[in-house]
């Protein structure tokens, strides 16, 4: 039955760029709600929901689905509970923890007094976030524990903390600010496994104190057994700046507190793949920069495009010698012959250059992709010199030679050329517009800081990765001081920290972030944004119609 609407929780939607809108339910309790009834009863276009401390975050998989999604939420009960009953978890605890006294002066309790508090209560795992498996963990009595002033640089997985009103399980090793008061030997996170989580949303936990001693967790990482080299279909020679394996992501598994990673420029990733006659989302290799180079052990297809310079093949046996040196186009399959090495040269527009080849790469899936996620640390390690890959096996050959050594690929590239999109590279010297819509948190900001956000050129520095680029430029001020709890972001999302410089997320954004988000760019233009590197000038447009424009922009992002 519905309540009162005077009595309902109160509950606002903001956009979040053109795929995603933020529900702020103003509460933990409303949150939690809200979380479980989209879990229990998914409506249809949902690709992820990241739930936080009164927030949710509802992502679309297309730009079309956004406006029937938030109908869909306005239409549920603000006070829906979830009718499922989680599993109850027992963790053991040595509760010899380096903050456990001072932690119990601050409560004004004994030791043994904060143990008994702690290991006799029900705790309720509420959200995940910060990190794979990390599950913020909310008690029954509402009692507040301050984070530590200093935050350790590198906290043991075991760990059990306190911070606020939650208690946690630290799965692997990684900075925090959490009080310390115990340490347990299970396993939270194990990628061996289809379900790498131990506990989830909705599950309840109860911390069981223990005498032996405990020397900490260790997440299982699933082993990538090294491929031996008479095995091995292609072997890095060097990876440049930076190579590794890459498909179209992980979407949908923020309820592990796991992001989508994926390829930063997802047009030509796909395009690649569609030269050598792959599906789209078959594994490929990402490269940053100049210098990767690879060597074929076995005859091969390849495509490279995206930010790629000169393609230069030599030969390094005696087999493929009488061909010579050749310098094969980008953007078009050719033949590497079993001995011949490629090396990509640096290219003087964009940063990401992607190298498919027929078939695919074969590595470990974790979470149904084999994409590597830099900031969690989830999927094939980064490529390294002398690293051996495995090509999938393709539906038919697709090299050919004649006698007199003729070299042609029986991909026929003429149509996949035509239908491929590509990514507009610029050069650091043109200024790039990218379409921007404003929120979910613009009214943190003064209206002069929301005005520079739209008049200023602002500049890519030498601060960039996967997870984000960070620009220089007038400091953006805010209106509210407060201290956001953290909530949801997607990639694009432009996030001001407390210096006033923003900064733009990328694929291997983490799940949730503590500083308002400005405005969030629009799907069409982020493999644009991925491609803009240190001194890039970038302006942002006001695209505030996001409703009339979900059609052309998913348009644009799916073709």
């Amino acid at each position: 039955m519905n309540v009162d609407a005077a009595t309902e929780p109160r509950r606002t939607v903001k956009r979040s760029g053109d795929r995603a809108f933020l529900v702020d339910l103003g509460s933990l309790e409303g949150a939690m709600g809200l979380r479980a009834q989209l879990e229990e009863h998914p409506p249809s276009g949902v690709s992820d929901v990241v739930a936080a401390a009164r927030t949710v975050l509802v992502v679309a998989r297309s730009p079309r689905f956004v406006r029937p999604l938030i109908e869909y939420v306005e239409s549920l009960n603000a006070s829906g509970r979830s009718g499922r009953i989680g599993r109850t978890i027992r963790i053991p605890v040595s509760y010899e923890g380096e903050d456990l006294r001072e932690t119990a002066a601050r409560m004004g309790r004994s030791v043994e007094s904060l143990i008994g508090w702690h290991s006799s209560g029900t705790w309720t795992a509420a959200f995940t976030g910060f990190a794979p498996g990390f599950v913020y963990l909310v008690g029954e009595s509402g009692v507040r524990v301050p984070r530590r002033e200093s935050p350790r640089t590198s906290v043991p997985a075991g760990s059990v903390g306190l911070a606020d009103n939650y208690s946690a399980v630290y799965p692997r090793s990684s900075p925090g600010g959490w009080q310390l008061i115990g340490r347990t030997d299970e396993t939270l996170w194990d990628e061996s496994l289809a379900d790498p989580a131990r506990i989830h949303p909705g599950d309840r936990v109860r911390f069981v104190p223990v005498r032996h001693p405990i020397t900490g967790s260790v997440p299982r990482v699933e082993p990538v057994a090294p491929i031996e080299r008479d095995r091995a279909d292609v072997v890095i020679v060097q990876p440049g700046v930076g190579a590794t394996i890459q498909d179209l992501g992980r979407p949908g598994h923020a309820v592990l507190g796991v992001g989508p990673a994926g390829a930063m420029d997802r047009s030509s990733f796909r395009q690649a793949n569609r030269l050598v006659g792959n599906y789209a989302g078959q594994a490929a290799i990402e490269a940053l920069g100049a210098g990767f180079s690879i060597r074929a052990e076995t005859d091969q297809v390849v495509a490279v495009t995206g930010a790629a310079g000169r393609l230069a093949i030599r030969s390094a046996t005696d087999r493929t010698a009488r061909f010579g040196p050749r310098n094969p186009a980008v953007r078009t399959p050719f033949v590497l012959l079993a001995g011949e090495e490629l090396t990509i040269a640096e290219a003087d527009r964009g940063i990401w250059s992607y190298a498919a080849i027929r078939g695919g790469i074969d590595a470990p899936a974790v979470l149904e992709s084999r994409s590597r996620d830099t900031h969690s640390g989830i999927g094939p390690s980064p490529l390294a010199p002398g690293d051996g890959l495995v090509i999938r096996a393709a539906d038919v050959s697709a090299v050919a030679s004649n006698p007199e050594g003729e070299l042609r690929s029986t991909v026929q590239d003429t149509e996949l050329r035509s239908t491929a999109p590509e990514t507009e590279l610029r050069s650091a010297a043109q200024e790039t517009d990218l379409r921007v819509i404003p929120g979910p948190r613009e009214d943190w900001f003064t209206t002069d800081a929301v005005d520079a956000l739209f008049s200023e050129t602002w500049t890519v520095s030498n601060r960039f990765s996967r997870m984000a680029s960070r620009l220089t430029g007038r400091p953006l001020e805010r209106a509210v001081q407060d201290e956001l709890q953290s909530e949801g972001i997607v990639r694009g999302s432009i996030q001001v920290p407390p210096d006033g410089q923003p900064l733009i997320f990328g694929a291997d954004h983490p799940v949730t972030g503590g500083y308002p988000v400005i405005g969030v760019i629009v799907d069409a233009d982020l493999d644009t944004a991925a491609q803009l590197g240190p001194g890039a000038r970038v302006r942002f447009v006001r695209n505030a119609r996001a409703e009339t424009d979900d059609g052309q922009q998913e348009r644009r992002a799916d073709s």
